[in-house]
């Protein structure tokens, strides 16, 4: 497979040499193969640390100190992970490469206090330095005064109300527990029986309603009575909905949050059956570890013992989120499994693999029995008489499949075996999907029609997430998954065909409404434009002869190439979450670059200037060595939970996305090398109409035409006319037919262009 120091050698002559450049990505494609294959679980699947902030073992911490539970065998280790985190000014961050964050930094304090770390450590000397320079305790979101005053460290009069009587509310109600996102209303669900209770734990110092325990990182530990809003009057000047929902919230205190409320034992039993109805066999509920975390709490506030099976359960689930190496103990937010294992497989096929090798075989057999089709699921409430065929993230959570993971399952099974395009778990996986899309045409990942924004203005939001509307980065998946399956349309049947067709042209007219003025797409679940743009790009190859998706292409291809960093890559920051002039600049990082370079070769040839400079990055870029295979370092966090509040950075996204990229430049290769030893497109090639992107393209890299769905565009129309003209010219000289000759060949050219415009049309128009 060549080795590190001869990529280093290609990566310096690679601008003046093209097959060197090919050579050297072969190499470096069979060292990713080599790294995904020794990266395989024993049961045939990947799976990769899901990292994020400190907030989610320090949560840990809290969970453990409140049940009672030991805190000193891990202790040591957890402590070696929390100050490996700290950044130099004392504070922990949200993401690994960004500023301090004072709710983040003040919960973490609370951990190394709970563990024994004295107050006078020189880690906590300076941490406690951070969080007084930004304002002290007084300056944390909400969810943490939520779980300090599980404490006593902060009051619970200034916390926001939350009645338990919203689970009665009907799903036709304005406002009820399902048009939350899934991940909120799993949270808010068993939060509601919490804050219907307003326990106070123990700590070291024992059990109080004050406690002092932290006063040391409070400014005025005098005056905990923060109010969580500051003036109503400014409010009610600049947002007329916010104001709204804390005038409610007022009146709820006044009425003492309705805990004297005739229905508030029937409503506390209400939640307690949706808590259990939603935990999972395994112990789970919904994925994540926040709604663990308040589910076991309202289990035990509600009279279960630790013992008692749904506690016990959650318990373990929790443990299973552990994650140790020699950096220490940490808890992940989520694990990635059916999402790590889809992606890999994807560019192992896009690298070349059969699809009869063994590590794909076995790994689609994993994803295929995880395949949800049972009765749960709360995307029934809005969407009950289609055909459930999803797939979660996780390896248990049967109640919230996504449209993302499903949409990537498509693409996994499609590649590694396209005999699969007819088989009863892609037709139950498409059914799914479609009845999924949103009424603007767009695709959200867990619910539908999910789109209550105004949500965010009520007081416990303080993290702009409790919806789920149409994003472009899912939408652009779902286009990639339907254009791959329509590649041959004759091996599903025709009304399904004709309903993919329709949801595909819907998604394409969201995303010519979504696209930004400078031709980017927004990444919801990715950082940022970068991914966004990728996805959709992606998706819009399958389209090339729909006239709309070249005006979206063009200026997309404009703006990937204008942020393509000097080294060849790609980087974006996460501040363009909240500043998007930044948007498409910063370091380059393997998973970026990766998906700067999926965008560009789905619409160009793999000769264009920008893909050979991004294939030189990753080639040079490939350090990370494993046994007999190689991929590429990254410490910054590309993936995205909350937009501005909660970052991801995925293990695996440094190496099967850059395996991606690889693996579909040296196809382009072939194909085009094929292509112009020929003279002829083959089907799967896809370049279509653009104009220069700028002025690194030459025209040659430019094809003047591309291939439909259907394998036929203008020039095939074009071509089979001139055809007929020349028999038609054979006819009349052998024959004497006269002018019948060419009489025949315009009436048939005629109905030929009739039939194609119509066959357009019913395609794009249903």
């Amino acid at each position: 497979m060549g080795n590190l120091a001869e990529n280093e050698k290609c990566g310096v002559l690679l601008p003046s040499k093209q097959l060197l450049l090919e050579t050297c990505s072969r190499k470096a494609l069979g060292l990713a193969i080599n790294y995904s294959f020794e990266g395989t679980q024993h049961d045939g699947h990947w799976y990769g640390e899901l990292k994020s902030n400190a907030t989610i073992t320090a949560e840990y911490v809290f969970l453990r100190q409140a049940l009672g539970l030991d805190l000193d065998a891990d202790a040591e280790a957890t402590c070696r992970w929390f100050f490996s985190d700290q950044k130099s000014d004392g504070s922990w961050g949200i993401a690994s490469d960004g500023p301090g964050d004072v709710s983040t930094s003040v919960e973490v304090y609370l951990a190394l206090r709970l563990l024994n770390v004295p107050t006078t450590n020189q880690s906590m000397l300076r941490a406690r330095r951070y969080i007084l320079s930004v304002g002290g305790v007084a300056k944390v979101r909400v969810f943490t005064r939520i779980y300090l005053a599980m404490f006593g460290l902060f009051p619970w009069s200034v916390v926001p109300q939350l009645p338990v009587e919203l689970i009665l509310m009907p799903p036709s109600a304005p406002i009820n527990i399902y048009v939350f996102s899934s991940w909120a209303r799993s949270t808010i669900v068993p939060l509601l029986v919490v804050n219907h209770h307003q326990p106070i734990f123990a700590l070291p110092n024992g059990k109080m309603v004050e406690n002092n325990f932290i006063d040391e990182i409070w400014c005025d530990a005098t005056q905990k009575m923060v109010p969580y809003i500051t003036s109503y009057m400014e409010l009610f000047k600049s947002d007329g909905i916010a104001f709204t929902f804390a005038m409610i919230d007022k009146i709820l205190v006044l009425f003492g949050g309705l805990r004297n409320f005739l229905l508030r034992s029937y409503s506390k039993r209400k939640c307690m059956d949706w808590i259990l109805e939603h935990q999972e066999e395994s112990g789970d509920w919904a994925g994540i570890f926040p709604p663990m975390h308040l589910g076991i709490l309202a289990l035990v506030l509600e009279g279960y013992s630790l013992t008692d099976s749904p506690v016990r359960r959650g318990l373990e689930a929790v443990e299973r989120f552990v994650w140790r190496d020699d950096k220490g103990k940490r808890v992940q937010s989520c694990v990635s499994p059916v999402w790590d294992t889809v992606l890999t497989v994807i560019g192992l096929c896009d690298a070349g693999v059969s699809g009869k090798d063994e590590h794909l075989t076995r790994a689609m057999e994993w994803v295929k029995a995880r395949q949800q089709l049972g009765p749960e699921g709360d995307w029934r409430i809005y969407r009950p008489g289609i055909t459930p065929g999803g797939w979660s993230f996780e390896y248990h959570n049967t109640w919230y499949p996504d449209v993302d993971d499903t949409a990537a399952v498509l693409l996994a099974f499609l590649k590694q075996n396209p005999e699969s395009r007819g088989t009863t778990v892609v037709i139950q996986a498409t059914e799914w999907v479609l009845g999924m899309q949103n009424k603007d045409g767009g695709f959200a990942a867990f619910d539908y029609n999910n789109n209550k924004v105004f949500l965010n203005k009520i007081p416990f939001s303080d993290m702009n997430s409790l919806s789920d509307p149409s994003t472009a980065d899912v939408t652009g998946r779902v286009l990639e998954a339907f254009g791959l399956l329509m590649e041959e349309p004759c091996s599903i049947a025709l009304d399904l065909e004709r309903r993919v067709r329709t949801s595909s042209q819907r998604a394409i007219t969201y995303l010519a409404k979504q696209q930004e003025p400078m031709g980017a797409w927004y990444g919801r679940w990715g950082s940022n434009y970068i991914y966004g743009t990728s996805n959709v790009l992606c998706g819009l190859t399958y389209f090339a002869d729909v006239a709309q998706v070249q005006k979206m292409v063009i200026p997309a291809i404009h703006w990937l190439k204008s942020v393509q960093n000097g080294d060849g890559g790609w980087g974006e920051e996460l501040i363009t979450y909240k500043n998007p002039a930044q948007a498409g600049h910063g370091t380059s990082t393997a998973s970026q670059t990766a998906w700067g370079l999926m965008g560009l070769l789905a619409q160009l040839p793999p000769t264009d200037e920008s893909i050979q400079k991004g294939i030189a990055h990753l080639i040079f870029t490939q350090t990370t060595r494993k046994g007999e295979g190689a991929s590429w370092p990254e410490t910054k966090y590309t993936g995205t939970g909350f937009p501005g509040f909660f970052y991801i950075g995925y293990e695996l996204y440094a190496h099967y996305f850059p395996l991606m990229a690889l693996g579909r430049f040296v196809q382009s290769r072939v194909l085009h090398d094929q292509s112009v030893g020929t003279g002829k497109k083959r089907k799967q090639v896809r370049f279509p109409v653009v104009e220069k992107a700028n002025s690194a393209t030459s025209q040659d890299d430019v094809v003047p035409w591309s291939f439909g769905l259907r394998g036929g565009g203008w020039m095939t129309h074009i071509l089979f006319a001139c055809s007929l003209s020349l028999f038609c010219r054979f006819w009349q000289f052998t024959f004497g037919a006269g002018d019948s000759g060419n009489g025949f060949f315009v009436l048939y050219f005629l109905v030929h262009l009739l039939s194609f415009f119509l066959h357009e049309t019913v395609v794009f128009f249903g």
